[in-house]
């Protein structure tokens, strides 16, 4: 400090180093090297400054594994930060990490510190604020909301939090501060009726056909802050137990309980980590289950000899679990890897997990004798990648965003086109029943209504259109959209938005809404019937720069593959091998490039005709170059197996 009075600046970047500056000098003092490549940014990642006892310091990833979101100050040689690797770390100012905390299960937002300068308070993706004393997860409050952005400690002590419901929300230990009666059940009753997603991890794996009844509330809790999960009926509530009210308190109905799987989920957090999936492993009757995460990328051998290690077990196990990862990941591949597209308003998908029960003892095998050696991925090659044999879909959303988007367009809707508090209303309702599965059928009224906000002028149009392309899935939607008499205008209508002259939202939505019309019988008899036009359209907007729109393309492509692999429909294939020829062409995102060789797996497979078809285009000379490709594996595992058959 005596030498650097005016204090130094240390900054963290993509390129694995934190670099610490001085503010009379240009270059950096000096570097320190070995921190992890998050992979999302280009440029350095510096998110907020703080003075910190003459030093300035900037959110950087040493110790991180992601983005740091937030930085606090502990004291005069101490601070905090939190990351989206989901764990809180206390520094010292010389850069050494004194302790990591866990209790997130999703990005940290936020974080602030009491005036005490030793308990705080963090934020976060996974629906809750959490209040920190000692060192330990004291008290867990959920919210209303998916994303709790930002959280701040007043210097009374009393926490304000903000959220993506677009609410400030200010809690205190203050009995005269605290909120009236009617307020506190006003927000109990908001958290009720909230739904939790089975499938974001944040409640661990659940079954509910094996799920207690409403009985198991009578016990009381045996901690701040823990949650229960029992059944009502065909219903799955979640609640949580307040020490001090000495009482259950609901905080939502769990939806999806039923069982996700992996073609229609994404990536699971585990400590701090996305992975693909995270496994339950049981290696002894009546002991500890142990999490195995794994990436379709890695090397199945080397993860099971990974684990193995790390939970210091028996490596007579290797075998057994490499054979359980591959039986459970085949021909799970699609929707993992680069998800980076997002809505045009709605944000970026967030990703949910699914999970698997290994529910095993496992044998005694033979370390020797048994094959149990460690082999490398070339030693065994497992074909996870096509044919694809179901369409893939785009299904993630925040109904908050897009309903508030609508209302907020709708006042500039020209008037014979403004929809009324009731048809807002019924649009609320078809998407709150999509959204929340619910067994409940959409009303003639609400398709008729959102048939009028579809047709809204093309610059106001997008949020209707984010609402059709999920409900377009619902059987009943898919049914009166797609059927013989309403087909061919509704085909026409959305076609008329794939205009490369348009807005680039409408043809991304348009496009989206055309991959999810092949999960319903009438709406893939409507993709096939109006094949030749609608791919002459969609292929108009290759030469675009826009990633997200060349995802939906080669999704696009890649579902018609998947119909023309069943039906062995030569003149579709020509065609769509000769979009995936044109597309690979001019693309540059590799997550579209993946779905277009894996249209090309599906349509080759089992088909010497195809194989010929694409060699006479040039295809294999086409592909080549992505046998190198060293991230995401995939590309190149798939496109290899693809040469194979070339």
């Amino acid at each position: 400090i005596d030498m650097y009075p005016h204090g130094l600046i240390a900054t963290g970047g993509n390129d694995h180093n934190i670099c610490i500056f001085s503010l009379e000098s240009p270059a950096p003092l000096y570097i320190l090297k070995g921190h992890k490549n998050t992979g999302e940014y280009n440029a350095l990642s510096i998110i907020e400054i703080i003075h910190l006892t003459g030093l300035y310091y900037s959110s950087f990833h040493t110790g991180h594994e992601d983005c740091v979101r937030g930085l606090a100050i502990l004291s005069e040689t101490e601070f905090l930060s939190c990351a989206n690797d989901a764990s809180i770390r206390r520094w010292q100012i010389t850069g050494e990490c004194l302790e990591v905390y866990y209790g997130h299960t999703n990005y940290i937002y936020s974080i602030s510190v009491f005036p005490n300068c030793k308990d705080f308070v963090t934020t976060a993706e996974d629906r809750s604020l959490r209040i920190w004393k000692h060192g330990e997860c004291a008290q867990t409050i959920r919210l209303p909301a998916q994303s709790i952005w930002c959280c701040c400690v007043l210097d009374n002590g009393d926490i304000v939090v903000g959220a993506s419901d677009g609410i400030i929300r200010v809690f205190t230990e203050s009995e005269d501060r605290t909120a009236s009666t009617e307020e506190i059940k006003a927000f109990e009753k908001e958290l009720s009726q909230a739904t939790i997603d089975s499938k974001t991890g944040d409640l661990g794996d659940i079954n509910a056909e094996q799920l207690p009844g409403r009985e198991h509330l009578n016990e009381p809790g045996t901690r701040e802050g823990q949650t229960r999960l029992i059944r009502d009926g065909e219903k799955v509530e979640a609640y949580q137990w307040s020490v001090s009210e000495g009482r259950w308190i609901k905080i939502g109905d769990v939806v999806g309980s039923s069982g996700a799987n992996q073609q229609t989920s994404g990536k699971v957090l585990y400590e701090g980590k996305e992975f693909d999936y995270v496994f339950s492993i049981d290696v002894n009757e009546g002991g500890p289950s142990y999490k195995l995460p794994y990436n379709i990328s890695d090397d199945p051998w080397l993860t099971a000899y990974n684990f193995l290690q790390k939970n210091d077990l028996n490596p007579m196990f290797l075998d057994q679990v490499a054979k359980f990862i591959i039986d459970n990941t085949k021909g799970q591949m699609l929707g993992l890897g680069n998800t980076s597209f997002s809505d045009p308003f709605t944000g970026g998908g967030r990703y949910v997990p699914g999970s698997a029960n290994m529910g095993t003892t496992m044998a005694g095998v033979d370390p020797f004798t048994g094959n149990s050696a460690y082999r490398s991925a070339a030693s065994k090659t497992v074909n996870i990648y096509f044919p694809k044999k179901e369409a893939v879909t785009f299904d993630q959303a925040n109904p908050t965003q897009i309903l508030g988007k609508l209302k907020e367009l709708n006042g500039t809707a020209p008037e014979e086109k403004k929809l009324t508090e009731d048809d807002l209303i019924l649009l609320e309702k078809i998407l709150s029943l999509i959204c929340n599965s619910s067994s409940e059928k959409p009303t003639a009224q609400q398709l008729q209504i959102l048939w009028k906000a579809i047709n809204w002028p093309e610059d106001i149009v997008f949020p209707a259109l984010d609402i059709l392309r999920l409900s377009i899935k619902h059987p009943n939607v898919n049914d009166n959209f797609c059927n013989e008499k309403e087909g061919a205008q509704f085909s026409s209508h959305l076609i008329s938005l794939l205009n490369p002259k348009g807005k680039p939202a409408n043809q991304l939505l348009a496009l989206r809404t055309f991959c999810n019309c092949f999960v319903g019988q009438a709406g893939q008899k409507l993709m096939m019937s109006q094949r030749e036009s609608l791919m002459s359209h969609a292929i108009e907007l290759k030469s675009g720069s826009n990633k997200n729109i060349h995802i939906a393309l080669a999704t696009l492509t890649l579902n018609y593959s998947v119909c023309f692999h069943k039906d062995h429909n030569i003149e579709g294939k020509a065609q769509c091998l000769s979009v995936i020829s044109t597309v690979l062409e001019v693309v540059q995102d590799l997550e579209a490039t993946f779905r277009l060789l894996v249209a090309l797996g599906t349509l080759i497979s089992d088909d010497l005709n195809a194989v010929q078809l694409a060699k006479s285009l040039g295809v294999d000379s086409q592909i080549k170059k992505y046998a190198s490709v060293s991230e995401p594996a995939k590309v190149s595992e798939c496109c290899r197996l693809i040469l194979n058959l070339l």
